[in-house]
C-alpha cells in the first residue's frame, strides 16, 4: 500500500503520495497542474490575503494555473512567468540560477528583458504553489529586484517544513517534511 497525506486545503482534500527526494527525505507530493478545483477554490483565500499589487510572477510551471486565476480575480491584463530555460524571442533577458527540492538538479530562471522592463517601478507578488526551501523564491525576488520591481508579497498555497514558520510569505496551510529515520 502507498504511503499518503490527507491534505485539506480550501476546503478541498486530497491524498498525495509520499515520495523520497532524498536519502533521508520524502515528501508530499502536491502537484496542482490539472487540478482546477483546488486552483479554483485556493485563488480566491490568497486573493483575500495579497496586498495591493501590480503585477504577479510565477517560476514555469506548477504556479502558472494559480497565478494565471489570482490575475484573473484580480483584473489583471497580464502575469508574468520566469522561465527555466532562454527562448530564442526573448530580448536581453535576466537569467538566475537555482538547485529545487523537487527537481533535484541546478536549474536557471530566466525572465524576459521586455517582461523585465514591464515589472520595473511595479508593485510584484511572487506566487507559487509550494513554498519550502525557498530558493526558487529567493531566485524570482533576485529577478524582480534585477528588473527594478518591489517585491510586496510572497503568496503559495502550501509552506512546506521550515517555510511555514516564516513571517515574510503568505500560505494557506502547512505541509510538513517526512524525514527518514
Amino acid at each position: 500500500m502507498e504511503k499518503t497525506y490527507k491534505l485539506e486545503v480550501a476546503g478541498v482534500t486530497r491524498e498525495l503520495p509520499i515520495l523520497p527526494v532524498a536519502e533521508d527525505l520524502s515528501i508530499a507530493s502536491f502537484v496542482i497542474l490539472g487540478d482546477a478545483q483546488i486552483v479554483a477554490a485556493a485563488a480566491p483565500l490568497l486573493v483575500e490575503k495579497l496586498p495591493e499589487v501590480d503585477v504577479l510572477i510565477t517560476a514555469e510551471a506548477k504556479g502558472i494555473p494559480l497565478v494565471y486565476e489570482i490575475a484573473r480575480l484580480l483584473n489583471l491584463k497580464k502575469y508574468y512567468v520566469a522561465r527555466k530555460s532562454i527562448k530564442p524571442y526573448m530580448d536581453q533577458p535576466l537569467v538566475n540560477e537555482v538547485f529545487s527540492i523537487t527537481t533535484q538538479t541546478k536549474q536557471i530562471l530566466c525572465l524576459d528583458g521586455a517582461d523585465a522592463r514591464e515589472i520595473k517601478g511595479k508593485r510584484v507578488a511572487i506566487i507559487d504553489d509550494v513554498i519550502s526551501t525557498g530558493k526558487s523564491l529567493k531566485a524570482i525576488e533576485d529577478l524582480v529586484v534585477q528588473a527594478g520591481g518591489e517585491v510586496v508579497a510572497r503568496a503559495a498555497i502550501l509552506a512546506e517544513g521550515d517555510a511555514a514558520a516564516r513571517t515574510d510569505i503568505l500560505f494557506l496551510q502547512e505541509l510538513p517534511l517526512f524525514p527518514h529515520k
